[in-house]
């Protein structure tokens, strides 16, 4: 199976940018298809953006849509998340996750595989 390990989180002003990376191992990243979620304190895990195995169709929450970007390096065994833009209503853990059966969605309880999380802080 595969293990996953984000990176990139940090505390940014609003109006700024931040780059999250999710890291595969164990397994070819390119089995999977992949999403980020976010979860901010007290409130459920939600669906922010996914993307197919090879990268040719992806998926975009309302929220984010215009401000993040996902994107992905096989060869690399990376998943990317960059964020735009950026609002203290983003404010969240950021999770990516694995999802071996096809296609997308946005039900978190799809994906199989989940990283640790990195916080992003945006300060207003």
């Amino acid at each position: 199976q595969v293990q996953l390990v984000e990176s990139g989180g940090g505390l940014v002003q609003a109006g700024g940018s931040l780059r999250l990376s999710c890291a595969a191992s164990g397994r070819a990243l390119s089995d999977y298809n992949m999403g980020w979620f976010r979860q901010a304190p007290g409130k459920e895990r939600e669906f922010v953006l996914g993307i197919t195995r090879g990268g040719a169709n992806t998926d975009y929450a309302d929220s984010v849509k215009g401000r993040f970007t996902i994107s992905r390096d096989n060869a690399m065994n990376t998943v990317y998340l960059e964020m735009n833009s950026l609002k203290p209503a983003d404010t969240a853990v950021y999770y990516c996750a694995a999802r071996p059966s096809q296609g997308l969605t946005r039900n978190k309880n799809g994906y199989n595989f989940w990283g640790q999380g990195t916080q992003v802080t945006v300060s207003s």
